[in-house]
């Protein structure tokens, strides 16, 4: 998951706003949607379904990317991250919605998951969230695509605000489940309060060694706890929990996440090489281009207030709730809903 509170805010993500007291009349100045929360509609059950397949592969930057790829070859090029712990078949049906609509769909298993591996055995094994975002703009300069509309949830919210903030040029508009993500480990090292605190036991448990050889040893019912409190009211079955958590087995797993949440407490080194970028991640970027923020109604997870990250988005901008139960898989839970924001923050 991608969320930890900040001192004082129990309910929300441990993210550093700058500008909180302006967020008001911020959230005020943006156009909105709609002032009430958006339903989340059943997938059209004739747009959807079928194979989510087959995982081409391409080198990419440091990595050999797994992904799928949907829809016309020359459509209007989208790129959907995934967050942990999930895998790209969050995106199974609301792919098939925007391939059905002419969008060429691109949906890459992130570094440590299914299909992607590293293409030197001495790599680092880094999580660092300037690293992943790397990562898709690697795989955009591979499979030849200048702009892309981006959009993600938990991790790959976080990675599709990176592209965003620092490489604009590249990225058409963005859909960004949570809304603004980006942190540092410096903003993370400050202590919070205990209830909140409490809701990031994991983040605790991964700086240990027994946490590592627990996660290692236990992945599964590990990310089944996960899904259950991060998306209390949804009913997913075993099938659809197997189908995404055969991507844990990948080798560098459990070493990606472990650093990833590592990382970003100041526990663990980042790569020399992405230090420019985090420098300018520290300071809280503004994006500039269109963006809709989504949140479901039933989020379990600790998520950010919209009030207190509406001033980060400078461009083009609305926000929406969806109702109806919607945990923190909203891509997965919400597809239809999810696949419309990408199509409408399009003409935005």
């Amino acid at each position: 998951m991608n969320f930890t509170p900040p001192p004082g805010k129990i309910e929300t993500g441990r993210r550093h706003f700058l500008g909180l007291a302006s967020t008001a009349m911020a959230a005020a100045a943006f156009p909105a949607i709609s002032s009430a929360a958006v339903p989340a509609a059943a997938p059209d059950a004739a747009s959807i379904g079928g194979s989510f397949g087959p995982v081409r592969q391409i080198d990419a930057g440091p990595l050999n990317i797994g992904y799928v790829e949907m829809g016309p070859a020359k459509g209007s090029p989208v790129l959907l991250f995934h967050g942990w712990p999930y895998d790209i078949h969050a995106f199974a049906d609301s792919a098939h919605i925007l391939a059905a609509k002419g969008y060429r769909v691109i949906v890459p298993h992130l570094r440590g998951h299914g299909t992607t591996r590293f293409l030197s055995a001495t790599a680092s094994r880094n999580g660092q969230q300037a690293a992943i975002a790397a990562d898709g703009i690697a795989l955009m300069d591979a499979l030849g695509i200048k702009r892309a509309l981006v959009a993600g949830f938990d991790w790959g919210a976080r990675t599709v605000n990176i592209m965003a903030a620092l490489w604009p040029e590249r990225c058409k508009a963005m859909v960004s489940v949570s809304g603004y993500l980006i942190g540092s480990p410096a903003v993370n090292a400050k202590p919070l309060p205990p209830k909140a605190e409490l809701q990031w036991w994991y983040q605790f448990y991964f700086a240990t060694e027994r946490g590592r050889a627990g996660y290692a040893a236990n992945t599964e019912d590990f990310a089944r706890l996960i899904w259950q409190t991060a998306s209390p009211r949804w009913n997913f079955d075993d099938e659809t929990f197997h189908r995404t958590t055969a991507s844990f087995a990948n080798p560098d797993h459990v070493d990606v996440v472990i650093h990833n949440y590592r990382w970003r407490l100041g526990l663990a080194d980042g790569e020399r090489q992405y230090d420019a970028d985090e420098a300018k991640l520290a300071a809280g970027p503004v994006i500039t281009i269109p963006t809709i923020t989504m949140e479901g109604d039933a989020n379990g997870a600790p998520h950010p207030d919209p009030a207190a990250y509406a001033a980060k988005f400078k461009g083009p901008y609305a926000f929406r709730l969806i109702s109806g139960g919607i945990g923190h898989n909203l891509p997965q839970e919400a597809p239809e809903a999810f696949a419309q924001a990408v199509i409408d923050v399009d003409k935005m």
